[in-house]
C-alpha cells in the first residue's frame, strides 16, 4: 500500500497534529457538496413550480417518503467516513479494505430494503399525505423513477464516505462539479421537453436527478478503483470475519442513524407545532429553516472534518497531550467558522426583503425578530458538534445519541407546544428555543469531552 494514494493524503506522523489549514482543507469541500446539493433541490422545485401547484406538492409528498430512507443511508454512510478514519489513521490496509466493505454492504442493505418497503406501503402513505388522487399518482411516478436515485446515492455516498475519511473530501466535491450542471440540464430538456426530447413533467425532474446520481456514482466508482482496485492484494478480514466485522460496524453506527431519524421526526413535529402560529410568522418560520441549514455549513463540516482528523489520530495511538492540542486548536477554528456564519445569517436576514419581495410587513418585521438569536446560535451549536463528533470519533457514539434524544424529546418538542399551544407566544420566542436547546445540550456533551475518555479509541 506504499504507493497508495488513499494512504498517502493527509497522513501525520507520530509527532505531529494536523494544523488549521488541514482542517479548512478538508472542510470547505464538504461544506460547498452540501450547499450545491441543497442548490440542485431549490433549483429543482423552481423548475417544477412552472407546472403548477400540485407539480410542487406531489414532489413535496414523495421526497417526505425518499427523504427518510436516503437520510438513514446518509446517516449510516457518515458513521462508516468515521470507521475508515480510523482504520486510515492504523495505515493497515485490511482495517480499510473492512470499514469499507462493511459499510458499502450496509448502505446496499439499507437501500434495499428501503426501495422493497415503499414498493409495497408507498403508495399507500402518498394517498393519505396527497390532497388529491391526481397529487398521489403523479407522486408515484416520481418515487418509482426516484427509486433509482437512492440506489445510484447509496453506492455514492459509500465512496465519499471512504474517501472523506481518508482526507480526500475535495473528491465528493468535484463529482458534484461534474454531476450537477448536466442534473439540471437533463432535468430542464426533460420537464419541458425542449430540442426535441420528451415532455415527461415531475418525472422528467427525477431522470434528471438519476442521470446526475449515475455520473457521480461512475466518477468516484473509478477514483476509487484508481486508489485501491479491489483491494484484491488484501486478504482476509478484520476479527477473521466479514459477517462479524459488518456486526461490529452496524453496532457501531446504528446510534447516529437513531440520532438521525430521532432530530427528523423531532423537527417535523415542531413544523407541524409551527403551523399553529398565524400565517405570517408560519411563513416567517417556514422560509428562515433552509437558509439557517445552508449558511451553517462552514461551521457543521468544520467540525465534521475535525472528528475525521481526531479518528485518524486515535488510529495512530496518538498521545493525550497532543490530542488536546489539536482539538484545542480546531475549537478555535470552529469558533472562527461561527463568527463567519453569524455574519452570513445577518445578510441572508437583511437581504430577505430584495430576496421575497411580496412578502407582508408582519412576517418581515418576524424575520427581522430572530436576528439576535441567529448571532448567537452558531456558537454554542458549533462548540456542541465538535463535541458530538469527536465522541463519535473515539467509537462513543451513544452518549451522543442519548443527548440528542433527550433534548429532542423531553425539551424541544414539549416545550414547543408549551410555548405555542398553552403560553400563545409569537413566533419571536419560539424561535428563541433554537439557542435554548443548544444550551440544555451543551453542559452533558462539554462534560464528557472534559473526562478525557474520548482519548482511548473504543472498538
Amino acid at each position: 500500500m506504499g504507493d497508495n494514494p488513499c494512504m498517502q493524503v493527509n497522513h501525520v506522523n507520530k509527532t505531529t497534529t494536523p494544523s488549521t489549514r488541514d482542517i479548512f482543507s478538508m472542510s470547505w469541500p464538504m461544506a460547498l457538496r452540501a450547499v450545491m446539493m441543497f442548490s440542485i433541490i431549490i433549483i429543482d422545485l423552481y423548475l417544477v413550480s412552472f407546472l403548477g401547484e400540485e407539480a410542487v406538492a406531489s414532489i413535496g409528498i414523495a421526497s417526505v417518503i425518499s427523504g427518510m430512507v436516503m437520510g438513514t443511508i446518509l446517516a449510516f454512510a457518515n458513521a462508516m467516513q468515521i470507521k475508515v478514519a480510523q482504520a486510515y489513521g492504523t495505515n493497515e490496509p485490511l482495517e480499510l479494505k473492512t470499514a469499507f466493505c462493511s459499510g458499502l454492504f450496509i448502505n446496499v442493505s439499507l437501500v434495499i430494503a428501503g426501495i422493497v418497503l415503499i414498493l409495497l406501503v408507498g403508495r399507500s402513505l402518498l394517498d393519505l399525505m396527497a390532497h388529491s388522487a391526481q397529487i398521489a399518482q403523479s407522486a408515484q411516478h416520481y418515487l418509482t423513477v426516484f427509486l433509482l436515485v437512492m440506489f445510484a446515492e447509496a453506492l455514492s455516498s459509500a465512496f465519499t464516505s471512504h474517501f472523506n475519511g481518508c482526507g480526500r473530501t475535495k473528491l465528493a466535491f468535484y463529482s458534484f462539479l461534474i454531476s450537477a450542471p448536466i442534473n439540471i440540464a437533463t432535468s430542464i430538456l426533460l420537464i419541458f421537453g425542449l430540442y426535441g426530447f420528451p415532455e415527461l413533467g415531475i418525472v422528467g425532474a427525477a431522470w434528471g436527478s438519476f442521470i446526475g446520481a449515475l455520473l457521480r456514482m461512475l466518477f468516484l466508482g473509478a477514483k476509487f478503483y484508481q486508489s485501491h482496485g479491489v483491494f484484491a492484494n488484501v486478504k482476509g478480514w478484520l476479527h477473521d470475519s466479514f459477517t462479524v466485522a459488518t456486526q461490529r460496524q452496524f453496532n457501531f453506527s446504528w446510534p447516529i442513524a437513531a440520532t438521525f431519524v430521532s432530530m427528523t421526526f423531532a423537527n417535523q413535529a415542531c413544523m407541524a407545532l409551527y403551523s399553529n402560529l398565524n400565517v405570517s410568522q408560519f411563513a416567517a418560520m417556514t422560509l428562515i429553516m433552509p437558509w439557517i441549514r445552508i449558511a451553517g455549513q462552514l461551521s457543521y463540516t468544520w467540525t465534521q472534518a475535525t472528528g475525521i482528523l481526531v479518528a485518524q489520530l486515535l488510529g495512530k495511538s496518538l498521545s493525550p497531550d497532543a490530542l488536546d492540542e489539536f482539538l484545542s486548536r480546531a475549537w478555535r477554528g470552529a469558533f472562527v467558522a461561527a463568527v463567519i456564519v453569524a455574519m452570513a445569517y445577518a445578510l441572508i436576514i437583511f437581504a430577505t426583503r430584495f430576496i421575497y419581495v411580496e412578502l407582508s410587513q408582519e412576517t418581515r418585521l418576524a424575520l427581522l425578530s430572530f436576528l439576535p438569536f441567529l448571532l448567537l446560535l452558531p456558537f454554542p451549536r458549533v462548540s456542541n458538534a465538535i463535541c458530538g463528533n469527536v465522541l463519535r470519533a473515539s467509537g462513543d457514539t451513544k452518549t451522543s445519541m442519548n443527548i440528542h434524544l433527550s433534548a429532542n424529546w423531553l425539551f424541544m418538542v414539549p416545550v414547543t407546544a408549551f410555548f405555542i399551544l398553552v403560553l400563545e407566544l409569537s413566533a419571536t420566542w419560539v424561535f428563541a428555543l433554537f439557542i435554548l436547546e443548544e444550551c440544555v445540550k451543551f453542559p452533558f456533551f462539554h462534560r464528557r469531552i472534559w473526562t478525557k475518555e474520548w482519548h482511548t479509541l473504543k472498538t
